[in-house]
């Protein structure tokens, strides 16, 4: 059931357009992740859904009703931001506690709210540490259990873990999305961390000059970018152009690639983007195996990456990045000339040429 419908969004900024017909649904319980650069409109946008800003175009649909025109404290959304704006002078409870005074709920139950709150993200031990004496996670959480506390029917974070350290938004970014599918809510995360989106989210938007690019589930995403924008955002590295030459082949600089089901015309301009983990390097006298393509080159650069290595080859007329999980030492001295054979269902058709 859809929950959050946003529908035909503009807004622009001095002049000029930031956001341009913006369209999505989201359903109850979903986490929907807005990804994209620093200045795409990703936190404008929350801001709309939130009322906080408004569209010059476009409406903001909740559960069937048009909020367009609704006050953002009539909207019952819960927001937690980068800098988690907690009070230094006040405790962890009395920070939780902020925004259910101004309810003027009674203090029975502002008590039973903080509480369960505070046991959700894991602090209720913490209750009346001061918020100076915490570590970032700490107030991370601290900030996450004013958010909840309230009970919102859709939480939005904006970039919730910009002011904290990798491995730390690494461990903190699992443990929200548990939180959050645990109490079945709705969320929207705003991040420009491909990285960040894939660990949170159900469901991705890719914004690409003011307009989302692609939407799609984070395995769909990595496995089928539809243009070169959403790919090259979410980290690919290998682009060739190529002609297509018929309904199973491509002609590229790495030679003629056999693909199943091509629907660009004979003749059509295309980008085949090879995921990383596409390539293979092949032993002496080893065969490629069905749906492999195999090009040679020479070992550039081999960069160990704990699971796995990552290795640029030069070819012919480019260079091809792999990651493989085992390295050789013909490889590593890269003084020789290799074989990799080329999974064809790790190969993207994209139908934008890559410049």
């Amino acid at each position: 059931m859809t929950l959050l419908h946003v529908s035909n969004i503009d807004k622009t900024y001095e002049a000029s357009p930031l956001l341009q017909k913006i369209n999505f649904r989201l359903e109850k319980g979903q986490i929907l992740c807005l990804l994209g650069p620093s200045g795409c409109g990703k936190s404008t946008l929350l801001r709309i859904i939130a009322g906080l800003e408004t569209a010059e175009k476009g409406q903001v649909f909740f559960d069937g009703t048009d909020i367009s025109e609704v006050p953002p404290h009539h909207r019952n959304f819960g927001m937690m931001f980068q800098e988690f704006a907690l009070f230094p002078h006040r405790n962890v409870f009395d920070n939780v506690a902020f925004g259910l005074q101004i309810q003027k709920l009674s203090t029975d139950m502002i008590k039973k709210k903080v509480t369960e709150a505070l046991d959700l993200v894991g602090l209720g031990h913490l209750e009346q540490r001061r918020v100076d004496d915490l570590s970032g996670g700490e107030r991370q959480r601290v900030a996450l259990a004013r958010s909840l506390a309230p009970q919102p029917q859709l939480l939005m974070l904006d970039e919730p873990m910009g002011s904290l350290d990798r491995m730390l938004r690494e461990r903190l970014i699992l443990d929200l999305r548990n939180i959050l599918k645990r109490i079945g809510m709705t969320a929207i995360f705003v991040t420009h961390d491909h990285t960040e989106a894939f660990a949170i989210a159900d469901l991705i938007a890719v914004f690409d000059e003011g307009q989302i690019a692609q939407i799609a589930p984070p395995e769909v995403l990595y496995q089928s970018p539809t243009h070169i924008g959403v790919a090259r955002f979410l980290g690919f590295d290998n682009f060739i152009n190529g002609i297509v030459l018929d309904e199973k082949s491509v002609e590229t600089n790495m030679g003629v690639f056999q693909l199943a089901n091509l629907t660009p015309e004979k003749g059509a301009k295309v980008t085949l983007l090879i995921r990383p983990e596409a390539g293979r390097i092949l032993a002496k006298n080893e065969a490629p195996k069905v749906g492999e393509t195999v090009i040679q080159g020479t070992a550039t650069d081999h960069r160990f990456q704990g699971a796995y290595s990552r290795v640029t080859f030069q070819l012919q007329n480019s260079q091809l990045i792999i990651l493989t999980l085992s390295i050789d030492e013909t490889v590593n001295n890269g003084n020789e000339s290799v074989k990799i054979a080329l999974a064809h269902s790790s190969i993207v058709i994209l139908p934008d040429r890559a410049q």
